[in-house]
């Protein structure tokens, strides 16, 4: 039974403790279907976070609960000490999804990124011949691929930074969308390029049109990998199945999370060629979770989803038509809008209001939204969202913004 009572037990008891390494908006959601949420007190909103798009199939997907709920009825965990029965159809499918050949799986996003990391050096020692402990990997300004301790060592972000030193050394951070800044960096000691090819916690920065193919172009020059971070980008939420697919780029590897495990159970893969790939013996990485029986299921249903083109399709649509609705905002509050698919970065006007504030008007309206860097607001409801829903929470953020509701 849903209760405002239990939504202020749920809170106590959280911030007695829970570690304090977020800040959410008051809500306390409870259940939740499709793109909407309902909190302790059977008050409902329109979820335009997804999950960081974790959700880009909805909440509580039947297709994807379904193949959750089978396979906790047969077997969840066998380590990969011993072999199961989904784990070979998973990455063979996906491997044909993403056009590749090799899969790792793993679980959270930061672990696909640290796994690309360590393939990316070893290959770096051992194929392209690079002196021991000497091997460099070239980012992006403005990048967040998690935040373990290697990852934060390349991050300009000060607060997840701060106070977690020394830092992990052999990155180099160049402009994001300067393919000649990152052309300088590059070096006979470099192994890899990694990059968002859409930088999502930024705020939604799409680089200028030919950026990723000059990315390749000087991969492939310099004997360099491309790694293409599409754990928030991919899988649907551009209007393509991979942001990448945008201008017909295949990187060396991939790395996926998020969506991949319907926002049921966490699930990361790299992927790649087995020339690259098949750097890993066994022993030399490994996890526990990774491809487990659970997760291997309901990613194979996710795959599923997307094999005929129809999530991808509706992100497209969906998203010219958030895009339509957008765009009047500014100069009304909003100074830009970003879009790519069913995916917007919205920049408040600082005179106007914070990125926080407005998100908690939103929230008094019904939308569940998140600011990031203080000034832009991140949209991106799931790909199952109605369109009439979508018109609604716009005309919420234009009442907030343009009738002065910013508290």
């Amino acid at each position: 039974m849903l209760t405002s009572n239990s939504g202020h037990v749920a809170l106590e008891l959280e911030r007695a403790h829970t570690a304090r390494n977020y800040a959410p908006l008051p809500v306390v959601v409870a259940e939740a279907g499709g793109a909407w949420v309902t909190d302790t007190a059977g008050c409902r909103y329109f979820d335009c976070l997804a999950g960081y798009s974790a959700l880009n199939f909805g909440h509580r997907h039947p297709a994807l609960v379904r193949a959750a709920t089978e396979q906790l009825a047969r077997v969840t965990l066998t380590s990969r000490a011993f072999h199961h029965d989904q784990l070979g159809a998973f990455c063979h499918e996906l491997a044909e999804l993403t056009g590749t050949e090799a899969v790792l799986p793993m679980n959270t996003g930061a672990e696909a990124v640290e796994s690309a990391l360590k393939i990316a050096r070893k290959w770096g020692y051992e194929v392209k011949g690079v002196p021991e402990n000497q091997a460099t990997i070239v980012v992006a300004d403005g990048n967040f691929h998690g935040r373990t301790t290697s990852i934060i060592s390349f991050s300009g972000d000060k607060d997840a930074t701060t106070g977690f030193g020394p830092y992990t050394p052999g990155f180099r951070s160049v402009p994001f969308g300067d393919a000649a800044a990152l052309a300088s960096a590059v070096d006979a000691t470099t192994v890899a390029v990694l990059i968002e090819p859409i930088q999502g916690e930024a705020g939604v920065i799409v680089p200028p049109d030919g950026y990723l193919t000059d990315v390749r172009a000087v991969c492939d020059a310099d004997n360099v990998l491309f790694l293409a971070d599409e754990i928030q980008s991919g899988l649907a939420r551009t209007g393509r199945t991979f942001a990448c697919d945008h201008e017909g780029v295949r990187p060396d590897l991939m790395l996926l999370g998020k969506a991949l495990g319907g926002g049921i159970v966490p699930v990361s893969a790299v992927v790649g060629s087995w020339a690259v790939m098949g750097v890993l013996q066994p022993g030399q990485h490994g996890s526990t979770f990774g491809g487990n029986p659970l997760a291997a299921a309901v990613a194979r249903a996710v795959i599923a989803l997307l094999r005929d083109g129809a999530p991808q399709r509706r992100a497209h649509d969906l998203g010219e038509h958030m895009a339509r609705r957008l765009r009047p905002l500014v100069g009304r509050g909003v100074t830009a809008v970003r879009t790519r698919g069913l995916w917007a970065g919205v920049d408040i006007d600082p005179a106007v209001a914070t990125g926080r504030q407005v998100c908690a008007s939103l929230l008094r309206r019904g939308v569940l939204a998140k600011e990031t860097h203080g000034a832009t607001i991140r949209l991106a409801p799931p790909l199952v969202a109605d369109p009439n829903d979508l018109n609604w929470a716009i005309e919420q953020l234009a009442a907030v913004l343009c009738e002065g509701d910013v508290r």
